[in-house]
């Protein structure tokens, strides 16, 4: 039992690139969800899929100046990303129309221009890169940058917490506070554009908001707490790098998607099953004569 257990769990590990592909799973792991439980709570889930194309631009622009350094490529990303999201909220000022229609038609025009970028200056093989990450290819100066902005990510949510959760319940109280709700969304907004930036490299601009929407979404079928929704949907997000990255090394996967893929397993099973709002629960209500809807 011990031998299987090395052998499956353990020995995988002893690889120099599993260990810096673990790291850059668990540091993500930490940063992401938390991100998108504010995203979800803001009506905002889809916002997080176009922050993840307005970044690719800029990483492409950097591969096109220095190839692939990742410093340069995620500069490019943050400052692509945050330019997007500045643009999107003045069209929405200036027009009347909402910034989620801004957003999206701004995330086509750089999805659009990232591929021409990048197609222009590389082969199929770098679009590939950029699009859907490599993981297992992180290298020691990639993982150092993931677990800086990954840090900077969780400081910053512990610093503006607070104020957070209140702009996202009353951003009338918050603005009598003498607080700007547009600063916090400002800065949240930042937050999410350097998580994706931080992605890219481990999972590509496609699948980064994969780690930060899919645990959180799959916490609302177990709790309806802000805290048991930020520890639930990191705990699933640790558990699908590991497992993905596992799964990757038996199976001969391609790790990205198998993390992914996983996190979607756990969102399919709780939807089913979960305490809140799933399948299960609603039919158990249905059948529960004190469930039963009331006559008029």
């Amino acid at each position: 039992m011990l031998e299987l257990f090395d052998a499956w769990l353990l020995a995988p590990f002893d690889y120099g690139f599993m260990r810096r592909a673990l790291v850059a799973g668990l540091a993500l792991s930490l940063a992401a969800p938390p991100l998108g439980v504010f995203l979800m709570l803001r009506g905002m889930s889809l916002i997080g899929d176009a922050m993840a194309h307005a970044i690719l631009p800029g990483v492409a622009l950097g591969f096109l100046f220095a190839g692939f350094s990742l410093p340069i490529m995620s500069l490019g990303g943050v400052l692509s990303g945050l330019l997007v999201a500045v643009l999107a909220g003045s069209v929405s000022q200036m027009t009347g129309h909402r910034e989620d229609s801004a957003m999206a038609s701004f995330f086509l025009i750089s999805l659009a221009a990232g591929v021409m970028l990048v197609s222009l200056g590389g082969s199929s093989v770098d679009l590939t890169h950029v699009l859907f990450g490599s993981i297992l290819a992180v290298n020691t100066t990639a993982l150092m940058l993931i677990a800086a902005i990954s840090s900077l990510i969780v400081v910053t949510l512990a610093v503006i917490f607070r104020a957070l959760v209140v702009e996202c319940l009353d951003p009338l109280f918050l603005r009598g506070q003498g607080i700007h709700s547009g600063l916090i969304q400002g800065v949240f907004l930042g937050l999410v554009v350097l998580n994706l930036t931080a992605g890219f490299q481990t999972l590509g601009t496609l699948m980064a908001v994969g780690l930060m929407m899919l645990p959180a979404t799959t916490a609302r079928f177990w709790s309806k707490r802000l805290e048991g929704l930020i520890g639930i949907a990191v705990g699933i997000a640790l558990v699908a790098s590991t497992g993905g990255l596992l799964l990757s090394y038996h199976l001969s996967l391609p790790s990205g998607p198998s993390i992914i893929l996983l996190a979607g397993t756990a969102y399919l099973f709780s939807a089913l099953l979960g305490r809140h709002d799933s399948l299960r629960e609603r039919l158990q209500r249905r059948a529960s004569p004190l469930g039963a809807p009331e006559s008029h």
